[in-house]
């Protein structure tokens, strides 16, 4: 087992780069690229860093220099054979080949695209801009490589019988929370944290810990580098992106209103009928369910990202009732702002009601919180969205408005198209 803290005392960039693996990525990010490379090839989008935390002021504490240095590096990668063999080979959830041979053979000789960074009041401004394809894969690099510079520069400050205590801390913290969990019947938990993680390091130390302390309630992590590493399961499905791009791309307001199906119908036939999870909480969970048609209502469950996650679950139990369908064998894949106290809480009122899984995130492979002077640890959120595509805004609505993307005219156009009622705010906490 990797000794953490003296490999953050001897760092040494050579030796340890952020991104060490085009795989070091979400496993959903490749699944939505093979399909937006058969469906969408030459749709041109862009993606852009976005810090919700503005207290955060990134380009004060994160050098400049370092981070095209990581950049720079990130663009240099491609997939080794061993990587490529493990993409063609495996079999994903237990029971197909996920990726075609054309993709793969795509995959193999991809790189990085070119980035535009520049610094305002504070603040970092990193877009990617070309095929959809090709920019949509920075986002979890760009994401991964802030956060752990940003927590480099932290403890970079730091002694080394200092940083022994501080991670001493941080993984009693951890395996308190795994000895909460193990006891419950029937958990089913699996990492989703690579994009706001604390480092490469100890995201894969978080995904030992889970092996170790939870057995086989721990069913797989969403990041492919760690998945092949570990041995354990490749975890994802799709993300918010699909339908922002669709609906960007939409003429009418009538095209706009179906677009977020039409994706969902271009999944089912990219993979036959498999991970067929919605995530209905793009443009507001109610007016989707309300709408959707009768065929999604088969699907094997949803994603629950925002809002206020009991209600959400609720409400697509009445959904699924009102639609004929029986919720006890149906999944629910709770995924917003996780920690030990709220898993333990959905699980104690659904189970039963629906099968249940849940994606820890951030709090799972960056709670430091209170751990390093000034509270200079405390995770924050980042994100890289797109913002834009085939020319047109790309907006985001959510089921918490706090976390709406977009102008706010094209917000208020897309809050009219898919009769978004009232919405409560909440505090993004990651």
């Amino acid at each position: 087992m990797v000794d953490i803290a003296t490999r953050v005392y001897n760092h040494n960039w050579r030796i340890d780069p952020i991104v060490r693996s085009l795989l070091d990525t979400d496993f959903y990010k490749l699944l939505m690229c093979q399909m937006v490379q058969r469906h969408r090839p030459d749709t041109q989008v862009t993606f852009q860093l976005i810090n919700r935390s503005t207290h955060i002021r990134l380009a004060d504490l994160v050098d400049e220099g370092e981070l095209r240095e990581q950049l720079d590096h990130a663009r240099t990668l491609q997939l080794t054979r061993g990587e490529s063999t493990f993409l063609r080979g495996n079999t994903f959830y237990g029971t197909r080949q996920m990726f075609r041979p054309e993709f793969l053979e795509w995959f193999e000789g991809f790189q990085l695209p070119p980035y535009h960074l520049e610094r305002h009041d504070g603040q970092y401004t990193l877009t990617f801009s070309g095929r959809w394809a090709e920019v949509m894969l920075w986002e979890v690099p760009a994401l991964a490589v802030l956060m752990e510079l940003y927590s480099r520069a932290v403890l970079r400050h730091m002694g080394r019988f200092e940083l022994q205590v501080l991670y001493a801390r941080a993984l009693a913290r951890l395996w308190e929370k795994v000895e909460r969990l193990r006891v419950r019947p029937g958990i089913s938990i699996a990492d989703f944290g690579t994009r706001r993680r604390h480092s490469f390091l100890w995201q894969d130390f978080a995904v030992q810990t889970l092996i170790e302390g939870l057995g086989t309630g721990f069913v797989g992590t969403s990041n492919c580098l760690i998945a092949m590493r570990r041995e354990v399961e490749a975890i994802g499905t799709n993300a918010h992106e699909l339908p922002m791009v669709y609906c960007a791309l939409a003429e009418t307001d009538a095209t706009l209103a179906d677009a977020p199906y039409a994706v969902l119908a271009d999944w089912h036939r990219e993979y036959d009928g498999n991970l067929r999870i919605i995530l209905p909480d793009t443009y507001g969970t109610p007016g989707f369910l309300e709408r959707a048609p009768d065929w999604l209502a088969t699907w094997t469950g949803v994603r629950v990202d925002s809002g206020d996650l009991a209600e959400g679950a609720e409400t697509a139990i009445r959904w699924w009732q009102s639609r004929g369908q029986d919720p006890t064998k149906k999944l629910v894949i709770f995924s917003d702002a996780l920690d030990a106290d709220v898993i333990l809480a959905l699980h104690e009122r659904f189970a039963g009601r629906v099968r249940l899984s849940f994606g820890w995130g951030t709090l799972l492979t960056n709670d430091f919180r209170g751990l390093a002077p000034r509270d200079g640890l405390d995770p924050f959120s980042l994100v890289c969205k797109v913002v834009e595509a085939g020319g047109r805004p790309a907006v985001k609505l959510s089921d918490n408005p706090t976390k709406a993307v977009g102008p706010a005219d094209e917000i208020a156009r897309y809050r009219r198209v898919f009769h978004v009622g009232a919405q409560t705010s909440r505090p993004v906490i990651v």
